[in-house]
């Protein structure tokens, strides 16, 4: 394909994919309702800026290390079809990037420069670039592009992001054009289909729920950067075709746009917030169950012992392995529920405490 050695296609690509998504929000109205504040615009469009940079930076010095140890490699794969070198390219980057993203939301350490995206309280094609300078430094599909070019894959990369720029900016967008094929009887089958294979808004936007409360959305589920296969195939799919009610996290500080892109060279002045510069990490266990009478209804337990709601949650898991536990209750009753977190019968107290 001749029209990808045209030089900078990809940023003229990047820019018309955003103006297109961005126009099409703008005639939904999103912008004349949206949740937004001025420091989430500023670091939305911040962090668009740091993107770039920093994969220049990346792929400058990605290459300056490949010449030293590699050189032999340069162009090795130059010569394979772009039928062969897509698929090679868009499988490996993925892979890594549902890895990576994954591990944001399990490694407390990483969780510090992926929270702020997370923190948007609606959608928008711009959220996808809500993230600290750091963890686009280290994101490895970007490393991955720099060694792709450098290998002799720069037409399969340059065509691999430019597809995946489209899947991502539509599972960020509000332009929610799946919900109209769910809807559709005789497409919905197709839909079936397409959202096993790729990302769709209802998709991603589930892992941007506030929580699972809702049975819908799940913010530790649903990692896939633009295929959903490695969520089924690591069983972190949830697949309900509706969208949260809720976006963002249980509790946020709001912290400044400043101290979410430049952290954590510049910390934040909230002192309940996670970027904070003397915020202990610590568990609120306690030893005797909580013996309280809770009305019908939906609840989130408490697993990780970092709520400071024990025995609820309230979304500190985020950065740890340990996800919440929905229980029902069908009718108002007093309930003892446990707060060691060594029961066998979550969220109810069995007495493991006396032990």
């Amino acid at each position: 394909m001749a029209w990808l050695e045209i030089p900078n296609i990809d940023i003229y690509f990047v820019v018309a994919v955003l103006f297109f998504f961005g126009f099409v929000e703008f005639l939904l109205g999103h912008y004349s309702h949206s949740k937004r504040s001025k420091d989430d615009y500023i670091l939305e469009l911040g962090g668009f800026f740091v993107v770039g940079l920093t994969k220049s930076i990346v792929v400058f010095v990605a290459h300056y290390i490949a010449t030293l140890i590699a050189a032999p490699w340069f162009g090795v794969f130059a010569n394979w079809s772009l039928w062969l070198s897509l698929p090679f390219y868009l499988l490996i980057d993925d892979f890594l990037q549902y890895w990576y993203h994954r591990s944001a939301h399990e490694y407390k350490w990483l969780w510090k420069h992926h929270y702020n995206h997370h923190a948007a309280e609606d959608m928008g094609v711009f959220v996808s670039y809500r993230n600290s300078w750091v963890y686009y430094l280290i994101m490895p599909n970007i490393w991955w592009t720099a060694i792709a070019t450098f290998l002799g894959l720069g037409a399969a990369a340059a065509l691999g992001i430019m597809i995946k720029l489209v899947i991502i900016s539509s599972s960020h967008s509000t332009w929610v054009w799946d919900k109209w094929f769910y809807k559709t009887k005789a497409l919905s089958p197709l839909m079936s289909v397409i959202e096993r294979i790729v990302i769709t808004p209802a998709f991603h936007h589930g892992h941007h729920a506030k929580s699972k409360l809702d049975g819908i959305g799940d913010p530790n589920g649903n990692f896939g950067n633009a295929f959903s296969i490695w969520d089924q195939l690591f069983g972190t799919a949830h697949f309900s075709r509706q969208f949260p009610k809720e976006y963002g996290l249980m509790e946020t500080p709001k912290d400044p746009w400043y101290s979410q892109l430049l952290f954590p060279f510049v910390k934040s002045n909230k002192v309940d917030s996670e970027i904070h510069a003397n915020f202990e990490f610590k568990k609120y266990t306690q030893n005797e169950p909580l013996q309280t009478k809770l009305a019908a209804g939906k609840y989130l337990y408490c697993q990780c012992g970092y709520s400071k709601d024990q025995p609820f949650c309230n979304g500190s898991h985020h950065g740890t392995k340990q996800t919440p536990l929905v229980f029902e209750m069908k009718k108002e009753r007093t309930v003892s529920l446990c707060r060691c977190k060594k029961t066998k019968t979550p969220p109810y107290c069995d007495n493991s405490h006396l032990a």
